[in-house]
């Protein structure tokens, strides 16, 4: 869903070089506001470094990458975290959320480091996810669907231009698999960005577009047939008949 033209994210050539390791080579792709993204790829094809450089987790070694028209290019790495805190919602397969927090205090957590916190924003946050009943529960008691959709209200209580979720159902069984994607259904067609980095093209047949990186390059990008609503119908007829 898609709804202007220009860029929200643009990355224009840029490569990643660690010693005699190319991780990134000329790599270029541009992202809508509005648009739901797939960076799919083996082990070893540059998708977690293009994610962590998306995410301003590190930076290209050549190239430009633009985030709403600001360059990130000269930008210090206390800046980057800055610039990751207002603007990227990152969601983590391994949740990272800390044991002894309750879920909403987690949630509250990134408000904390982004502006004042807000208890009532926060349980606002997990009522979006369908967790407001569990909001005083420790990650330890909720089960790992429960912190994944934890990890999704942190990751968007500050409102963030790009929500960026690294195998978000990597750890997920196929009831709560179907519960995250539903959600990220909701956010994107309440206008939404998304960037799903994933290796399975069950999840990626969620987004409307899905780029392809191989040894550390383009391999395809194309758009996906049965985007949306079509992804999803399709995706919970194959989980059913699994």
């Amino acid at each position: 869903m898609s709804q202007s033209s220009s860029s929200i994210l643009e990355i224009i050539d840029i490569s990643k070089i660690y010693g005699p390791v190319k991780a990134l080579q000329n790599v270029s792709l541009n992202v809508s506001p509005g648009e739901w993204l797939a960076i799919m790829g083996p082990s070893g094809s540059g998708k977690t470094t293009l994610m962590n450089i998306i995410g301003c987790l590190d930076s290209p070694s050549l190239g430009r990458v633009t985030l709403d028209g600001l360059s990130l290019d000269s930008l210090s790495l206390a800046e980057l975290t800055t610039i990751r805190r207002e603007a990227i919602g990152l969601i983590f397969q391994q949740f990272h959320l800390i044991s002894y927090l309750t879920a909403l205090e987690n949630v509250m957590v990134a408000q904390y480091y982004h502006s004042l916190v807000d208890e009532k924003e926060a349980l606002e946050a997990l009522e979006r996810v369908g967790l407001s009943d569990r909001a005083k529960h420790l990650p330890r008691q909720l089960s790992g669907g429960e912190q994944q959709r934890v990890c999704i209200a942190r990751a968007l209580i500050n409102h963030p231009k790009i929500l960026l979720a690294d195998e978000p159902t990597g750890n997920l069984d196929e009831t709560n698999e179907n519960m995250v994607m539903d959600i990220l259904h909701t956010l994107h067609n309440q206008g939404g960005t998304i960037i799903v980095v994933t290796h399975s093209p069950e999840v990626a047949a969620h987004a409307e577009r899905t780029v392809v990186l191989e040894h550390g390059r383009v391999e395809s990008d194309r758009r996906n047939s049965q985007a949306g609503e079509n992804g999803r119908a399709a995706f919970q007829e194959a989980a059913s008949e699994a």
